[in-house]
C-alpha cells in the first residue's frame, strides 16, 4: 500500500486505516459521504415544503432568557438605489442599507431574508420619506412584528465651484434617511448629513498677530479638518432637499473643504478662514442660527468635531434645538466623526 506521498505502508498502518467521511481512505475505502454539488436538481413546491424551518420550533428550544428583543435583523448589504435630486432629474447611487425590526418573547428569530427581499420588491422605486415607510409595513406584515426601523446610507455628490478659478469637482456628502415605524403605528423620519469644512483657531490667530507685532515673529495660526453631523426631522407636510442641508451648513460656516484647487484658490480658502475664524462652540451656534429659522425643519441635533492640529485630541459640541420630547444631547460617539 502507497500512501499519498509514494511512501510504502507498513503492514500496520495499513491495519489503522479507517474509513473517512469526507476522503477516500489510505486502505482504498471510498468517502462516507460524496462532495459533490448537483447542479441539475431543482426543488419543487413539494420538496420545499418538506424542508425543516428552523423558526417552527418549541418554545423550550429557544435559548437564554425568556425575553423580546428590541432590534434584530440585517446591516450594510448594499444595492443601487434610486434618488430624486433637487433639479427633478433621478440618480442612481449605491445605499448601504440597515434593516431590523423587534422579536416577541414567544418567538426564536426572524427570516432575515425576507428583510432582503422586501427592499429588492421596491428597487425601482425613488427613494422617498413615503416609499421608505411602504417598505416598513412591507417588513410587518412579512416578518410578523411589530416595530420595524431602517436605514439607507449614501454619499450624495454636487458639484462644487472653485473658489476663484472656476474649476468644478464633485463634492460628496455623507447622507442617511431613518425610518422609524412603531407597533402604535407611528412613523418617523429622520435625515443625517454630514459636512466637512475647516475651522481656524481665534486664539491662535491673537496669538500669532501679537507675536508678529510684539517681535516681528512670523506665526501660523492653527485650522484643521472638521465636521458636522446634522441630525433632522422635517416638518409634516414639508420637504428640505439635500442641497438646502447643505446650504444651510455653507451659510453657516463658509470654510467648506475644498476639491479643485489652484494657487489662487489656495489663497482664497486662506483668506477664507481669516475672515471666518471659529471655535467649536461657534460653529455649533452658527449652524443652530441657520436650522432654527428655516420653518421646514422641526427638531434637530448638531454635532461638531475639530479634530485639531494643536492638540493630540479633539474639540467637541452638541447643541439640540430644544424641542420638548425631541432630540437630546445624548450623543458621545464622537471617533465617528472622523474625516
Amino acid at each position: 500500500m502507497i500512501d499519498r506521498k509514494g511512501t510504502a505502508l507498513g503492514p500496520e498502518r495499513v491495519k489503522k486505516s479507517r474509513s473517512m467521511y469526507l476522503h477516500a481512505s489510505a486502505n482504498g475505502a471510498p468517502a462516507r459521504l460524496s462532495l459533490a454539488y448537483d447542479a441539475r436538481f431543482r426543488s419543487s413546491a413539494k420538496y420545499r415544503e418538506s424542508m425543516p424551518d428552523i423558526m417552527d420550533v418549541a418554545h423550550d428550544a429557544i435559548q437564554g432568557a425568556n425575553v423580546p428583543i428590541q432590534q434584530v435583523g440585517v446591516s450594510n448589504f448594499r444595492l443601487p438605489l434610486n434618488i430624486r435630486a433637487k433639479d427633478g432629474n433621478v440618480m442612481t447611487l449605491e445605499m448601504s442599507v440597515t434593516g431590523t425590526v423587534s422579536l416577541e418573547a414567544e418567538l426564536k428569530g426572524i427570516n432575515m431574508s425576507r428583510i432582503v427581499r422586501s427592499f429588492y420588491d421596491h428597487k425601482a422605486d425613488v427613494v422617498t420619506g413615503e416609499s421608505m415607510g411602504r417598505i416598513l409595513r412591507s417588513f410587518l406584515k412579512r416578518v410578523k412584528t411589530k416595530d420595524a426601523r431602517l436605514m439607507l446610507s449614501f454619499n450624495y455628490p454636487m458639484l462644487q465651484k472653485s473658489l476663484r478659478s472656476g474649476l468644478e469637482g464633485y463634492q460628496y456628502y455623507r447622507t442617511a434617511f431613518e425610518g422609524l415605524l412603531s407597533r402604535s403605528g407611528r412613523y418617523r423620519r429622520i435625515i443625517n448629513f454630514e459636512f466637512v469644512y475647516s475651522s481656524a483657531c481665534p486664539c491662535s490667530a491673537e496669538l500669532s498677530e501679537h507675536a508678529r507685532d510684539t517681535r516681528k515673529a512670523y506665526g501660523v495660526p492653527h485650522s484643521q479638518r472638521s465636521k458636522a453631523r446634522l441630525t433632522l426631522k422635517e416638518v409634516p407636510g414639508r420637504k428640505i432637499w439635500i442641497e438646502d442641508i447643505k446650504e444651510l451648513c455653507a451659510r453657516a460656516l463658509s470654510t467648506e473643504t475644498q476639491v479643485m484647487v489652484k494657487r489662487e484658490d489656495e489663497q482664497a480658502f486662506a483668506e477664507l478662514n481669516g475672515a471666518h475664524l471659529k471655535f467649536v462652540e461657534d460653529a455649533a451656534r452658527l449652524l443652530y442660527g441657520q436650522f432654527d429659522a428655516d420653518r421646514r425643519i422641526s427638531d434637530f441635533r448638531i454635532v461638531c468635531a475639530h479634530l485639531e492640529s494643536l492638540h493630540s485630541h479633539d474639540a467637541v459640541s452638541v447643541i439640540c434645538k430644544g424641542v420638548k420630547g425631541g432630540f437630546d444631547a445624548d450623543f458621545t460617539d464622537f471617533s465617528s466623526l472622523t474625516c
